[in-house]
């Protein structure tokens, strides 16, 4: 059941930071993207407050399941452990905390500007 838990985890997880990085692309998903990314800064800095700077409860639950599964000395960061995974590579913390921060500001800013942009053409159109 854990190997299973723990495959649903990254599949969800993975999409979610997929999703968050290039949901706003399309404007179909913008809004959904924008409740999204909004959701996890939430998690980084309002729930963060209690838990640690950068929580994330789908890493909490994932890190649990992973434990199960014997594994130990798991990092605080969900994509430190793939890039780590991937590269072969100890990356340090800090910099991939920097580096997933920034991507997600920069999505985070990229959302809220052409969510923006597509609800002021919207009512543009709507009082003509």
């Amino acid at each position: 059941m854990y190997v299973f838990l723990d495959y649903l985890l990254n599949l969800l997880h993975g999409g979610l930071i997929l999703f968050n990085l290039t949901g706003w692309i399309w404007q179909r998903t913008r809004r959904f993207h924008l409740i999204s990314i909004g959701l996890t800064f939430l998690s980084w800095f309002a729930v963060g407050v209690f838990y640690g700077w950068g929580y994330c409860p789908l890493t909490d639950w994932h890190w649990d399941v992973k434990r199960q599964l014997g594994e130990l000395h798991l990092p605080n960061s969900y994509i430190k452990y793939h890039l780590d995974q991937l590269t072969g590579s100890d990356w340090q913390p800090f910099t991939v905390d920097v580096a997933t921060l920034l991507f997600g500001l920069a999505a985070l800013l990229l959302s809220t500007g052409l969510n923006w942009r597509d609800n002021r053409r919207s009512n543009a159109i709507g009082t003509q």
